[in-house]
């Protein structure tokens, strides 16, 4: 699974708006879209501020693994 396609499941997945995610990354909702859609690259900042929000490995959030892990 492509990263843009996980990261658009996991906020569905949670009933969160791109407004709400964006907010978490200090993103606009339109800068949020541009990630999720492939206008932007994913930042590894970014990655990191998503990866401690959802509690997730970035293994599984990139798409190189379809087992969810926590962080440790």
């Amino acid at each position: 699974m492509d990263y843009r396609e996980r990261l658009r499941q996991l906020r569905e997945d949670r009933d969160l708006t791109q407004a709400e995610i964006g907010k978490t990354i200090q993103k606009s909702q339109q800068g949020y879209n541009h990630i999720e859609t492939g206008r932007a690259e994913l930042k590894i900042e970014d990655l990191v501020s998503l990866c401690r929000f959802y509690n997730l490995s970035a293994d599984y959030v990139i798409g190189l693994t379809n087992q969810p892990s926590p962080l440790k």
